[in-house]
Order: C-alpha cells, then sequence, then structure tokens
C-alpha cells in the first residue's frame, strides 16, 4: 500500500541473540583486535539492502505509517517530521537507574572514555541515522566528546570529535539542534547560570559560547538550554531574584554571542518542572514565557517542548505545545512520552496513537516546526539490551507520529470537529462579537446588552461528540 524501508535487524555488527538472526557482513568489534582492521584504525561500519514494504507488513523492521516523500497537507512528510536522533540516549544510555549498574554494552564500546572510543562511537551514530533514513541528529557538547583536565584540552578534544563529525556529515546531514550539558559535573551542582559561584557561572559561559560555535560549524539549524540544575531545593539558603536575574543576563549573553559569530538558528528553551532539583525556573510553557517577557528575552527565544516535562508539571504534552504554539513560541519537540504510574521522567518513546495525533494537531496548526523538528529524547527500556532494539524503538516512534499525522489530516478532512469548534463560538461572529474581540466595547455598553437580552441560554459543548468525532479518525 505505502512504500517504506526495511532496515537490518540490527546494525549489521552480530551481537549474540538468543534466535538465529541472518547477518550481514561482518564489522570490527569493539577491541578491533581481529582480522578485520588494526588497532590504530577508525571503525567504519557496514552497509545493509533496503526493499519496500506496505503499512499491512508484519515485519517490525519496517515502516508501516512512515514514508518520507509522501506529501500530507500540502508537505512532504520527512518536512513536517524533520526526525532527529538523540545522541545522548541513543549512543549514551547504558541502561543504568538509581537502584541499578548499567545494562547495555554496545558492540562499538571498549570500556574506555577515550577519543578513540569517542570517534568509534560517533562513527556508530552516523551508520545509524543512515540506515535509519533520517537526516538530522543532535548532541550535547559533553556527550561527543569527553571532559579533559583543562576547559582547553577539553575544548580540543571536542573540535577533534566535531571534525569528525563534519566529515560523516557529508552533504546530507545535519544537527537538528547543539546543546551544552550543564548538569552532570559536579561543578554543577548548584546549577549554571543560577550557581552562586561567579567561576561556575564563567566557566559554564565557556561551554556555551564553544557548544554554540561548533553547533554553527555543523550546520546546526537550533541551539537548546535545557536548565537541568537551574533551580532551587529550598528556598531558605536562595536568593531567588538574584538566581533569575542571573539566568537572564546568562541567556541574553548567549543571544548576543549568537548574533556576534552569524549563527542563524534558534534559540530553545526546554521547560521542566523538576527533578533534579525541587524547582526548576522554567516550570512550564507560561512560566517560561513570562520569564522571556519580564527580562526583555521573547523576540530571542523560543521553546523546546518535552512531552514527559509537560506531564511532570501537571499538563498535558497537547496544552503545552497549544501554549506554546498560540503565542508563537513552538520551536522544537522532544518526543517522548512518561508513565502514568511512575511519578518520574521515564523518556519513553512516543507509542500512544491518540497523543501522537493531538501532537500532530498541534504541529499542523503551527504550519510545521521547521528550522526545528521532532527529537527522540526517548531511551531504550532498562530491560532492552539488543542493538536492533535501538531500531525498533525509532521506528515504532516514527511510525506513531507519522500515523498521527495521517489521523489529522482526516480529522481536516471530515471537517466535523472544526465545525463544532466553530459552533461553540459562533455568537462572537456576529458584528457585535467582533467589536467585543476588537476591544471597542466598554462595560457600560455591555450592561446595557444584558438588560436587553435577559438571561442568556447556554448551549451544550458536545464534548461526548468531539471526542466520538477525534476517536473515529484514529
Amino acid at each position: 500500500m505505502r512504500a517504506a524501508r526495511v532496515l537490518p535487524w540490527f546494525l549489521c555488527l552480530c551481537v549474540v541473540s538468543r534466535y538465529p538472526i541472518h547477518c550481514g557482513a561482518q564489522t570490527c568489534p569493539a577491541d578491533l583486535q581481529t582480522e578485520c582492521g588494526d588497532p590504530s584504525s577508525e571503525w567504519e561500519g557496514s552497509s545493509s539492502p533496503e526493499s519496500p514494504q506496505s503499512s499491512m507488513s508484519k515485519n517490525p523492521m519496517s515502516y508501516r505509517w512512515y514514508n518520507a516523500e509522501e506529501e500530507i497537507l500540502g508537505k512532504k512528510m520527512k518536512d513536517w517530521m524533520r526526525f532527529s536522533v538523540a545522541f545522548w540516549h541513543t549512543f549514551r544510555g547504558t541502561g543504568a537507574d538509581p537502584f541499578g549498574a548499567p545494562t547495555k554494552l554496545w558492540p562499538w564500546e571498549d570500556g574506555t572514555n577515550s577519543l578513540a572510543m569517542a570517534k568509534r562511537r560517533m562513527r556508530a551514530n552516523f551508520e545509524f541515522i543512515n540506515k535509519l533514513g533520517v537526516d538530522r541528529w543532535c548532541f550535547h557538547d559533553r556527550d561527543i566528546a569527553p571532559d579533559a583536565k583543562t576547559l582547553a584540552e577539553t575544548n580540543a578534544n571536542l573540535d577533534e570529535l566535531v571534525a569528525l563529525a563534519k566529515e560523516l556529515q557529508g552533504s546530507k546531514i545535519r544537527p537538528l539542534w547543539g546543546t551544552a550539558q550543564l548538569f552532570m559535573h559536579p561543578r554543577y551542582m548548584h546549577g549554571a547560570a543560577t550557581s552562586p559561584e561567579v567561576g561556575v557561572y564563567a566557566y559554564a559561559a565557556a561551554q556555551v559560547k564553544k557548544a554554540m560555535e561548533v553547533t554553527h560549524f555543523l550546520g546546526g539549524e537550533n541551539f537548546v538550554f535545557w536548565g537541568g540544575r537551574e533551580g532551587y531545593q529550598t528556598l531558605l539558603n536562595t536568593d531567588m531574584k538574584r538566581e533569575l536575574d542571573h539566568m537572564a543576563a546568562f541567556l541574553r549573553g548567549a543571544a548576543d554571542w549568537k548574533k556576534k559569530i552569524g549563527f542563524n538558528g534558534t534559540l530553545l528553551i526546554e521547560p521542566k518542572p523538576q527533578e533534579p532539583t525541587k524547582h526548576q525556573y522554567d516550570w512550564d510553557a507560561a512560566t517560561t514565557m513570562s520569564f522571556l517577557q519580564k527580562y526583555g528575552l521573547i523576540d530571542e527565544f523560543k521553546l523546546n517542548i518535552e512531552c514527559n516535562h509537560a506531564t511532570l508539571s501537571g499538563h498535558s504534552c497537547h496544552h503545552e505545545l497549544e501554549t506554546a504554539r498560540i503565542n508563537g513560541l513552538l520551536g522544537n519537540i522532544d518526543a517522548n512520552t512518561g508513565d502514568p504510574q511512575i511519578g518520574w521522567d521515564t523518556d519513553q518513546f512516543l507509542t500512544d496513537i491518540g497523543e501522537a495525533t493531538l501532537v500532530m494537531l498541534s504541529v499542523v496548526r503551527n504550519g510545521g516546526l521547521a528550522p526545528g523538528g521532532f527529537n527522540f529524547d526517548a531511551k531504550l527500556r532498562r530491560e532492552s539490551t539488543d542493538v536492533e532494539d535501538l531500531f525498533l524503538a525509532h521506528i515504532s516512534g516514527m511510525d506513531t507520529l507519522a500515523r498521527g499525522l495521517r489521523n489529522v489530516a482526516k480529522l481536516i478532512e471530515d471537517g466535523s470537529l472544526g465545525e463544532l469548534v466553530k459552533r461553540r463560538y459562533h455568537s462572537f461572529d456576529t458584528e457585535f462579537g467582533a467589536q467585543i474581540e476588537g476591544g471597542k466595547v466598554d462595560f457600560e455598553t455591555l450592561e446595557k446588552k444584558a438588560m436587553e437580552w435577559g438571561e442568556p441560554v447556554v448551549p451544550s459543548g458536545k464534548q461526548e461528540l468531539a471526542e466520538i468525532i477525534f476517536q473515529s479518525a484514529l
């Protein structure tokens, strides 16, 4: 029915499996101590065939709903989606959690934090991207290159990995966005831009400066700020006003540096309510918008909405997307979800068709996300340890959102839901209603109308009908 791409059963690295799998040309194992190549050589990866599949295919390694070149609602699916692989979860995720050790050691890993290992990991990243059939990736600076003893040495490590990434990208692949990891190192235990230590503030600024430069060098389209520890654990030892002032100054400096280096990408802030801090300053879309307005930064930033963060803040993902959209701030989406029975950020791949349809409804109403897109800030479950699981997770996430887009097209073509909403507000489509919406009617005039009209007749909201119409598209 729909042409799609069949992906390899795994990254053609011949990992051990519980059941027989046909393997293509074997590539070098992580230690490189084989006839595949000498220990000083770089890992080159391997290739695999592709073939068409239909939406009725039972092959879990095929797209059933996503067809990059198919046009829906005036755009190709790849232009609605602009999918991106997130380096940190996909290639740095270990399966570790607060209660258990890592469960994953991918075949390309050798257990070190060396530059050679970082380069091998980078090659695995681009092999995966090419086989998945997407053309964007995103990264934290410290996830692609190891820390060193000094900032200068760390920057040199980053430059070396960025040079390799530039080569591997070729003319097709680009970062959807880059960012600086300002939350893992002990120096950031009190925050980065909001740290009470001026030395930490300066170090964080230097790190963002460099990360923005390399994102620009790689042709990145956006740069993200996630304030992982920009908040407080208790107000007893916190000067909240001073910290918010510092964060605003930091973001203003970043916006100025963007212009100075000629980076035309969008600066994005990613709201999150808590975890790891008790309260983070960019709690949700509305809070972040208020912050930007107060400090005169509203024209410099847009928002990167993460669905799992939305639910942690007490909202639905659709609410956060609409809040950002109607205020002209929807820039990018972290495509993930949480577990309603678990109260923390589980970063699961989005597989709920209804939620995906609501997400795509906001995207379509926004006219798309470009230069933003969807990045899979999602990780395999701790118990999923096969390389093929990396493919299965991304295929499922991409297909779910593609199916959501197809459902939105059905809703628009049918028109019933839009008509139901329009009817609810039809009284404001009158001449007098238009005057109210235009701010041309005062309370005295409204009082006269209320006296003239008497008790208003309030029609049904038809919520059940709206839900039936929506469900029928799924």
